[in-house]
């Protein structure tokens, strides 16, 4: 059974008794402080929204709690969720101008499926500094998130509010003007989990993104049409590493590979490399599954050290990128290698 398991070797940073996460934790001299804030909030303009119904009014609860009282309190808030939901994950992956990738589910999911994930990547959701985890329902609405720094978040209309301050209340969380987690000084991020050959089953962060974006049908919510930072700037044509699973009728099991390519949105990198891995197979298989795992952009720099051990690299141009060109093409035969 696949699971994960955090490095034995990480210390957890607590401050007058306040512990941190295993993955987040302040570098420079706070005073911790239990509590939560609350605010209202109006309903949002529905054509601000996109794909999503409008928001409705909504009573906004920022909390507070230290790391090994996380888990309880997630569980009984999830408990007043409708059957059905939509997941989020927010990840701190890959991308050289992107901080976070943002995956939210378009179509609502068993909550069980959540509950089961959970329950088996528990170090990843509660410990791990680069993920943050939620779920979302539409009727009635209702809100709940994990951040990286498992700071929770929750948004509810009027008739949960007495329920929510209800349970704060029984964890002995107050009020306060300005509670504060790790998120209130400077701080580091950092990975948890352990991975060794010896035990495959073991999964790193990565991995276990794949599965819960098979399992809970996650997609990532930035506009695939456009090339832009965190900042909204424009980049133009980039540098891109897409990462891929696939399977031919000449050897459906799945198999990984990375394509290195240049272009100026994601739909492009995926459409480019989807077309790369089936370009490799079309003289020998009647039919190909490629399923996009990962496109991430990438400085000039950082392609030449993954490409540092192939004895005919050579630096690229980022003043000179020729459009929709891919650069290499990696069939990988033990995933360690990505």
């Amino acid at each position: 059974m696949t699971t994960c398991q955090v490095d034995p070797s990480i210390e957890r940073k607590s401050i007058k008794g306040f512990k941190f996460p295993l993955g987040v934790y302040p570098v420079e001299t706070m005073t911790p402080m239990i509590g939560y804030s609350s605010e209202f909030e109006p309903a949002d303009n529905a054509e601000e929204m996109g794909d999503w119904e409008a928001w409705p009014d909504q009573y906004v609860f920022d909390i507070v709690m230290p790391a090994d009282r996380v888990e309880a309190f997630w569980h009984q808030v999830f408990a007043m969720m409708p059957g059905r939901i939509f997941p989020i994950i927010d990840y701190i992956g890959h991308d050289a101008y992107r901080e976070i990738d943002p995956y939210m589910a378009y179509e609502p999911i068993g909550k069980e499926k959540v509950i089961d994930a959970i329950r088996t990547y528990r170090p990843f959701f509660f410990e791990d500094g680069m993920v943050g985890f939620g779920a979302v329902s539409e009727d009635p609405f209702f809100y709940i998130f994990v951040d990286e720094h498992k700071i929770v978040t929750i948004r509810v209309e009027s008739q949960f509010k007495p329920r929510v301050e209800k349970l704060l209340a029984a964890f002995d969380i107050e009020p306060k003007e300005e509670p504060a987690g790790a998120d209130s000084a400077a701080h580091e991020h950092r990975a948890v989990l352990v991975t060794t050959p010896e035990h495959p089953e073991l999964l790193n962060g990565d991995e276990i993104l794949e599965r819960m974006r098979d399992a809970w049908n996650l997609v990532l919510n930035v506009d695939p049409e456009t090339n832009v930072d965190d900042d909204g700037k424009e980049l133009g044509i980039t540098l891109w590493r897409s990462f891929l699973r696939y399977a031919t009728d000449q050897n459906p099991d799945e198999q990984y590979a990375e394509v290195f390519l240049t272009t100026d949105s994601i739909r492009k990198a995926e459409e480019l490399s989807q077309q790369a891995i089936i370009s490799t197979f079309e003289t020998e298989s009647e039919w190909h599954d490629v399923i996009i795992i990962a496109v991430d952009r990438f400085t000039s720099e950082q392609l030449m050290e993954i490409f540092k051990k192939e004895s005919n690299a050579k630096p690229f141009d980022l003043n000179v990128l020729e459009a929709d060109s891919i650069l290499a093409i990696r069939l990988i035969m033990d995933k360690e290698q990505s």
